[in-house]
């Protein structure tokens, strides 16, 4: 399962956590993912998609429509 988000394609980052003595430890930062079901009142029917919460401000300002065109779902 790809952590990817699939309107934005945000993936995870890769740092280091640095504690107070300077210590250095490798850490993976993740998208804030969602599994979500849109519906799509166009074409009557619902779809599944993995987004960050980025990705879902970007369909409530663009639309589902829009949106799943693009992708080609």
């Amino acid at each position: 399962m790809s952590r990817i988000c699939e309107v934005t394609g945000k993936t995870g980052l890769v740092g280091n956590q640095v504690s107070h003595s300077n210590k250095k430890k490798l850490i993976k930062q993740l998208p804030n993912l969602h599994k979500k079901r849109f519906f799509v009142p166009e074409e009557d029917r619902w779809v599944k998609l993995k987004v960050s919460g980025a990705g879902m401000r970007t369909i409530s300002k663009r639309g589902i429509a829009t949106i799943v065109r693009e992708l080609g779902i």
